[in-house]
């Protein structure tokens, strides 16, 4: 970061006495991902003395396209004592750096999903709390994604609720399936599914907030009249009701009419996924 630029931007927001987030990049050489990975940083522009809550989202590159910033600016706006700072890794080869940590798909994508836990665990983490002030425990901290990105930033919440406790998942592929599709058996073999449903409990402190578009897609597997995306995603959260969930505290829905796959939708519910992870902390 250059610092006398940082502070241009900030005596700039100061003067304009707005909320709009100071924004900045760096890039990270990824020892596990053998790739440089660009991250792009949101923060409140005034924040005196109260350390910040962390927000990683997968698909970094597509933040733009979902007017973040202005999204960010409302939520300071609305929770001024819950200051976060937003952290937007960009993207690389996404069928085999998301997915399901040390279970690929049938296809074998995703082999490096456990990679890419490795390096926000290993390498961004650290880089973070040695830059910012960021408050330490995992209630106070998440990930979300979009599309295979949700997929994985519930995967990764899942195995690492020591570090994060929410997920925030935008039209997941909850589709990933360890088998090819088989028409006598269509919502087999789903690789969240199965594992939720084998787990004895679910890992202490994690919490989902889920989000599907009713058009996202126009497939039904199981010709039961509701779209792959939101059936998926609405028998996942019945598997966690299983486990002890509860609604709305830990356990969040929301569906977009006329939502699409696309981060313009997203974006337009961004800010539902903020204020829940704040009103339910």
């Amino acid at each position: 970061m250059n610092f006398p630029s940082f502070l241009r931007q900030l005596a700039g927001a100061l003067l304009r006495g707005n909320q709009r987030p100071v924004k900045s990049q760096l890039s990270i050489q990824s020892k596990y991902l053998k790739r440089k990975v660009k991250v792009d940083l949101y923060w409140p522009p005034v924040f005196p003395g109260k350390p910040l809550r962390l927000l990683v989202c997968n698909d970094g590159q597509d933040l733009p396209r979902m007017d973040i910033e202005a999204t960010m600016e409302a939520y300071y706006q609305r929770f001024p004592d819950h200051p976060f700072l937003l952290v937007g890794l960009e993207a690389g080869d996404r069928m085999r750096e998301y997915g399901t940590a040390g279970k690929p798909d049938y296809k074998q994508r995703g082999d490096l999903a456990f990679a890419y836990e490795q390096f926000v665990i290993e390498e961004l983490l650290p880089r973070l709390e040695k830059r910012f002030t960021l408050r330490p425990q995992a209630t106070e901290r998440a990930v979300a994604g979009f599309s295979l990105g949700g997929l994985n930033a519930f995967d990764l919440v899942w195995r690492n609720t020591g570090r994060f406790a929410t997920a925030g998942v935008f039209s997941g592929a909850l589709w990933w399936r360890s088998r090819p599709f088989r028409e006598n058996d269509p919502d087999a073999d789903r690789i969240l599914h199965s594992y939720v449903a084998a787990s004895e409990q679910r890992p202490d402190n994690f919490r989902c907030w889920f989000m599907a578009g009713t058009e996202d897609e126009e497939g039904d597997r199981n010709n039961n009249g509701i779209i792959d995306a939101i059936d998926d995603t609405l028998h996942l959260m019945h598997l966690l009701e299983e486990k002890g969930m509860q609604r709305p505290s830990e356990l969040a829905y929301l569906e977009v009419e006329g939502g699409r796959h696309e981060p313009e939708t997203w974006g337009k519910v961004m800010g539902d996924f903020l204020s829940w992870w704040v009103e339910f902390r």
